[in-house]
C-alpha cells in the first residue's frame, strides 16, 4: 500500500532555533520554503530526494536508538571531516565486530559513525 509513497524522517526537538542551526548550518541540509509546512514549530529540510521534518516536542531526545541514517557511500570520510570542522562531535559505542578508526567504526566494506543533535537524537552516517 505504501511502497510508492514518499516517507519523511521525523525528529522531535525542544528548541526549534537550535535545531534550525544544527540541521541547516552544521549538517548542511536545505531548509524548505515557509509554505512547505504551514504549521508553527515545524521545520522541513531537504536531504537528497527526501525530507526531514523537525518539530517541537516535549519528548525530544528520549529515543535511545538511531532516528535518521544517511548513506553517503565513498564520501563518508570527507563528510565526517567537514562536520568535525563545523563543531560536530561523534559518539562512542561498544560495537562488536567493528574497529574504531578516528570517528568511524569500520568492518569489511562498511563504515559508520553516530552523532547527536542538540536534543540528543541519534543520527547515523554510513558509507564504504
Amino acid at each position: 500500500m505504501l511502497a510508492h509513497a514518499d516517507a519523511i524522517a521525523t525528529v522531535g526537538v525542544r528548541d526549534i532555533e537550535a535545531a534550525r542551526e544544527f540541521y541547516g548550518n552544521v549538517l548542511g541540509l536545505l531548509e524548505g520554503e515557509p509554505g512547505d509546512c504551514p504549521q508553527p514549530d515545524v521545520l522541513i529540510f531537504r536531504s537528497g530526494n527526501t525530507r526531514v521534518q523537525v518539530y517541537r516536542s516535549d519528548f525530544a531526545g528520549t529515543n535511545q536508538a538511531t532516528a535518521i541514517t544517511w548513506d553517503v557511500g565513498e564520501r563518508i570520510v570527507e563528510i565526517v571531516d567537514g562536520l568535525k570542522a563545523k563543531g560536530a562531535t561523534f559518539e562512542r559505542y561498544d560495537v562488536p565486530g567493528m574497529r574504531l578508526e578516528g570517528e568511524l567504526y569500520v568492518t569489511e566494506g562498511f563504515k559508520v559513525t553516530w552523532l547527536k543533535d542538540p536534543d540528543g537524537n541519534i543520527l547515523s552516517i554510513n558509507g564504504k
